[in-house]
């Protein structure tokens, strides 16, 4: 069992103790950074009026530094004090009843998003984050679940909102622009308002996220209303953060990431930067023009990026990237090497789950070890790697991934049990410590091949094949087979301008990993099925179909539902 460093134990000398290491690393990264007495003073009032919610974040940031510009987004930008009048009106203004009404937001990266996550907040509303890319199945099923009383969406779901019966979709406010004739937008709401001062609710509303649903159908997880500053203080002790630096949040807000990257943001009254929707150049044109900046973004992203041409990224100033952090999928092969070679050691990976929240951080000196790794827990972070009889296992042997800190989720909306032990939640994965007591991810528990008697993680397998010169991307999961029981299938993404056989392919995996890993499949096909936030779906890798076309290099396109892929036209050089 690996722990970190024991926090908050009883006694009043360590408390005093930890009370002290918390006030340094909040004082360090700018979170308790002195301004106006008066400032502070009020400030801190707030925070202890509405809490460290997104209402008491924005609120004490509004107070410490109002002319400072909280958001920039493809519309423009607003200051903290703007930011807040728009956010108190709004949340009088949203037609809610009762003491924890629930709002749907179905929104891409732009400021009414977070306007309206923060104006519930105020209000006491439960807020669920719906995935942008859910089809009507998935869509119609959160919602009958959920059964929220308005939904914000932007004005391009329109149609997948209205494939749910009207029962389900009781009032929908528009967060853009009318989706029809006499639709209520956002900014009519606010502009229609009454003003009147708001005070903190009597009941502090939750926020639902979703999980992922690379498994099967999406499960709502409730996160706790108040999560105090020392979830914050546990990932500022493994990435450094600071006040000054300029958030670039490439990664959706309705992503555990992404939400995540907006309250760290708040607490440090960074300014936050969102686009609608995720380009490379684009980034890296943003990240010129902050001079000190931090990227939050899901890995599929910056893989995009080092796929642009050397001469494009080369054409943009980006020394003021002081920070790269990631989360929501593993880092294929050497991409983290890469990465770094290019735009320096400030890389940081952060595993974890939905319902654990954080469970490790990998900064550069792990990654640079080793870039499959995830990493150490942070401080507060436990970590145990336990068999299928729930006994310890040595260091090098795989295991399931159970793990607890102090912004675990309260449980999911379903009343669903969880797999638990001594306090710690399973994450679903399988995974193990080296002798250095690093952890690292080897797969999901569900997705462990046993073929002929022998286990193989597919994750092996595809960090192998991506190092293979022409492969772009690849995925491998296993498949029943009548003789062995079960079967690896590679798919795999070949760059422009490459053919390759499936000889190549099984000849490479035998000599790198093992004779028993060898694919038995190979699919060349033109891409990889993602969800909204660049998680590849393996499920919807076997049931494909008819044909799609390849997208150009460089852009990211994320599925809403299982589609098919057309095996690549031949071209000029061959890989054999």
């Amino acid at each position: 069992m690996v722990h970190a460093r024991p926090e908050y134990r009883p006694g009043f000398r360590r408390r005093l103790g930890n009370t002290m290491d918390l006030g340094f690393v909040l004082m360090g990264s700018g979170v308790l950074r002195m301004l106006r007495p008066w400032r502070t003073l009020r400030a801190l009032g707030a925070l202890h009026a509405w809490g460290t919610t997104l209402a008491g974040l924005s609120k004490a940031a509004s107070i410490s530094q109002p002319n400072k510009i909280a958001i920039i987004d493809d519309a423009g930008s607003v200051t903290y004090a703007d930011f807040d009048e728009r956010t108190d009106r709004l949340s009088g203004a949203l037609p809610l009843q009762g003491p924890r009404p629930r709002v749907g937001i179905m929104c891409r990266n732009h400021r009414a998003f977070v306007e309206t996550l923060v104006a519930c907040s105020k209000r006491g509303a439960e807020t669920v984050l719906l995935n942008t890319g859910f089809g009507p199945g998935q869509l119609r099923s959160i919602m009958t679940e959920l059964r929220m009383d308005v939904v914000v969406a932007d004005a391009e779901f329109a149609a997948v909102l209205s494939s749910c019966p009207a029962h389900l979709r009781k009032v929908v406010i528009w967060a853009d622009v009318p989706a029809a004739a006499g639709a209520e937008t956002l900014d009519q709401l606010i502009a229609e308002a009454s003003g009147d001062p708001v005070i903190p609710p009597n009941t502090q509303g939750r926020t639902i996220m979703l999980s992922s649903g690379t498994g099967g159908r999406p499960k709502g997880a409730r996160r706790r209303p108040k999560p105090g500053m020392r979830p914050l203080a546990s990932m500022l002790s493994r990435i450094p953060l600071r006040n000054r630096q300029t958030f670039v949040v490439d990664a959706p807000v309705f992503h555990t990431w992404g939400f995540a990257a907006l309250q760290i943001g708040f607490a440090l009254r960074s300014t936050i930067v969102l686009h609608r929707r995720f380009d490379p150049e684009q980034t890296l044109g943003e990240l010129e023009r902050q001079k000190r900046s931090a990227l939050f973004a899901v890995p599929v992203m910056i893989q995009r990026i080092m796929e642009l041409p050397q001469e494009t990224r080369d054409g943009y100033d980006t020394r003021g990237l002081r920070i790269t952090a990631l989360s929501g999928s593993a880092l294929p092969g050497d991409l983290a090497h890469r990465f770094m070679d290019a735009f320096g050691d400030r890389l940081y990976n952060v595993y974890g789950s939905t319902e654990a929240s954080w469970v490790s951080i990998a900064g550069p000196k792990e990654l640079r070890i080793n870039p499959g790794t995830a990493g150490r827990p942070p401080r507060g972070t436990s970590v145990l790697i336990i068999n299928d009889e729930g006994k310890r296992v040595p260091r090098a042997t795989i295991g399931r991934i159970f793990a607890a800190n102090e912004n675990v989720f309260e449980g999911y909306t379903s009343g669903e049990p969880t797999d638990s032990l001594n306090g710690l939640l399973f994450t679903g994965d399988l995974g193990h410590l080296d002798a250095r007591g690093m952890l690292y991810v080897d797969g999901r528990h569900d997705g462990l091949v046993v073929s002929g008697g022998e286990n193989v993680v597919p994750r092996d397998v595809e960090d192998v094949l991506s190092r293979l010169p022409g492969i772009l991307e690849v995925a491998v999961t296993g498949v029943p087979d009548d003789e062995y029981g079960q079967r690896l299938a590679a798919y795999i993404v070949l760059r422009t301008g490459v053919v390759m056989t499936e000889k190549t392919v099984r000849e490479y995996i035998r000599e790198q990993v093992a004779r028993y890993a060898v694919p038995r499949d190979v699919f060349f096909i033109t891409e990889l099925p993602r969800n909204a936030t660049g998680k590849i779906v393996y499920r919807w890798l076997s049931g494909m179909q008819s044909g799609r076309m390849r997208t150009p290099e460089g852009r990211v396109t994320f599925w809403t539902e299982p589609k098919a892929v057309q095996p690549l036209a031949a071209a000029p050089t061959v890989l054999d």
